[in-house]
């Protein structure tokens, strides 16, 4: 047998060599010169993105900038003539009272077309009649948007829409 020592003398010395990089052990091996270029070079690439010119550190979009992938609006909303078709089909379908109904629409003039569709059930109104909401669907060209509305019942039985304007969520 050997002695303890010319055994460990003759164990490679793996467990320190494997991290040590010119005299220095695991990431501190890393020139400090090196983090701080890696550093520059990181805060540089990254805040590419947020660096502007021109009108200061907060630049303003005019209406006419556009981002990312939408587009300018196609075309206007409904012409008066459009929202005189939807209130007529608003008419329609309130009058009819059927729980799940729609009621189609279309103006051959501007090309709008759409439909409406009841909400809910009927409720009572401040003044006391029967009233009840919908939403109707606007279609022209490229153009879609949804407008709500509220209608009230007249005491000739026709529906009266008082409330026609654009949905918005919420």
């Amino acid at each position: 047998m050997r002695p303890l020592a010319a055994q460990c003398a003759l164990l490679p010395k793996v467990s320190h060599a494997l991290y040590r990089v010119r005299g220095r052990v695991g990431l501190s091996s890393i020139h400090p010169i090196g983090v701080a270029l890696t550093l520059i070079l990181i805060g540089l690439g990254s805040g590419g993105c947020s660096m502007s010119k021109g009108d200061g550190p907060f630049a303003r979009m005019s209406d006419s900038d556009l981002t990312g992938s939408i587009g300018p609006p196609q075309g206007q909303g409904p012409t008066d003539s459009d929202l005189a078709f939807a209130r007529d089909a608003a008419s329609d379908v309130l009058t009819k009272g059927d729980k799940d109904s729609s009621q189609p629409w279309e103006n051959a003039r501007t090309g709008a077309h759409g439909s409406v569709t009841p909400l809910a059930k009927a409720y009572s109104g401040d003044d006391g009649r029967i009233c009840r909401d919908f939403l109707a669907s606007y279609v022209n060209g490229e153009a879609e948007s949804w407008l709500q509305g509220a209608a009230c019942q007249t005491a000739d039985g026709r529906w009266d829409i008082h409330t026609l304007k654009p949905w918005r969520r919420g």
